[in-house]
């Protein structure tokens, strides 16, 4: 059976972030004195007096003719579908507002179980303010403080009681702990307004992302967990677009450049997505360093390809072999997130460097193969006597050699090696030896 879902909804800057961060029990909803935040909706898991249930964080719900804002909102209703049960959160210092009538009206005709929770009551000279959010029509409201965490355990004993019976099946999606958690996490990266928050819902098979025209739409990490057509599961995370170093980075831009490098850090394949009506930029060229630092498995993907002459492809693969060359082993993968053009070829090359990436070879064919090389290409300056793969996770080989082997042919050493094992686009290590040293 399913584990209970409760949704956070309300209008913007009344605290929702602040209350889904209590419930958990960390800081994972960014959080900022300002309205408009939280864009899309947040899956999370939670935990209280043995329940487990996900909850579900929103953006703010506003009723306007500004495209964003209503295709946030559109967020916030999709999460209502599948919730067991609604918060429906309110700021008691303001009273109710407009919006918060609308939200109201719409909870009733929906005919779910709601919660009213009156936040930033922080303390006995405010609970008198609660009782005018009674004239909804949504039950009694209860009051909290989310910040100061003032009634928020009364709150979760109450959430728990009105959720459903338990379910002795119920399981939740593992938790995102890093790599080999047991599920295979992809992040999909890139700059901001490159596509993709497109290409994560393409792949998703669901509008889980706001995409808008807007660039620096997403501003959190999503992440869904779903299943390949071989019938394997794979967490799937759309991350904040990256515009430059942490240092100059401020505010809500700053989490979410935390949150993007933290993702990164912890998946095991990166898809960098490039916009192929612009060209690799500076920016591309930054970010694909920062990814192939992390060590992971890269697939590149050449976005919106499907917009480009014959004329600007063959510009576009020159500037990749020359800007990119240093993760060359990651050929891209051109594809159009918008019309679905070639994202069948991503899954299955995702997959295919996971697997490599966890690979370890035989000594014996491994030598076999650089002798085979070095018979054809000798090196200038001494060779290989023999060689070991030392990890995985990169694969990583050291050479002992005769003497110190140039750079350049080390890299072709390293290229008949990925051909020989079929390693693909994974980054390979090499360290060579020399004797005596």
């Amino acid at each position: 059976m399913s584990v209970p879902r409760v949704a956070v909804v309300g209008r913007p800057n009344v605290g929702k972030s602040t209350l889904v961060n209590r419930m958990i029990g960390r800081r994972e909803a960014i959080v900022e004195e300002q309205p408009g935040v939280t864009r899309d909706r947040k899956d999370l898991e939670a935990e209280w007096i043995g329940r487990r249930f996900i909850v579900t964080d929103t953006g703010g719900w506003l009723d306007t003719s500004h495209d964003l804002d209503s295709k946030v909102s559109a967020q916030a209703e999709r999460a209502l579908k599948d919730a067991d049960l609604v918060l429906f959160v309110l700021d008691a210092t303001v009273g109710i507002t407009d919006e918060d009538d609308r939200v109201a009206e719409m909870l009733r005709r929906r005919g779910q179980p709601v919660l009213v929770v009156a936040n930033k009551v922080d303390g006995p000279s405010r609970e008198p303010d609660v009782w005018d959010l009674c004239r909804l029509g949504l039950g009694d409201p209860f009051p909290i403080s989310a910040l100061h965490g003032r009634a928020t355990g009364d709150l979760l004993d109450e959430i728990i009681a009105r959720l459903p019976g338990e379910e002795e099946e119920a399981t939740l999606d593992p938790e995102p702990g890093g790599r080999h958690d047991g599920v295979l996490s992809l992040a999909i990266v890139g700059r901001p307004n490159v596509g993709k928050s497109t290409l994560f819902n393409r792949l998703v098979g669901d509008e889980r992302s706001v995409v808008h025209d807007l660039p620096g739409t997403t501003r959190d990490t999503i992440d869904t967990v779903i299943e390949t057509a071989d019938g394997e599961k794979m967490r799937i995370i759309d991350t904040a677009g990256l515009r430059h170093g942490g240092r100059t980075a401020s505010g809500t831009e700053y989490y979410s450049l935390v949150r993007s490098l933290r993702a990164i850090d912890a998946a095991d394949v990166s898809v960098l997505v490039i916009d192929a009506s612009e060209g690799v930029t500076q920016q591309d060229q930054r970010l694909a360093e920062r990814v192939d630092g992390a060590g992971s498995p890269i697939v590149t993907a050449l976005n919106k390809w499907d917009l480009l002459s014959t004329e600007e492809r063959e510009k576009l693969g020159a500037q990749v072999e020359d800007r990119l060359g240093f993760i060359a082993y990651a050929p891209p993968i051109r594809i159009s997130g918008l019309t679905g053009r070639g994202v069948q070829r991503l899954l299955p090359a995702v997959a295919e460097s996971a697997s490599a990436y966890r690979r370890r070879v035989p000594t014996a064919e491994l030598n076999r193969v650089l002798r085979t090389a070095q018979s054809e290409h000798p090196s200038p300056t001494g060779r290989v006597l023999y060689a070991t793969q030392g990890a995985t996770d990169p694969p990583t080989f050291t050479l002992f050699t005769t003497k110190r082997l140039p750079a350049t042919y080390l890299r072709y050493l390293e290229r008949r090696i990925r051909e020989g094992f079929g390693f693909g686009p994974t980054p390979l290590k090499l360290r060579a030896r020399p004797r005596g040293s």
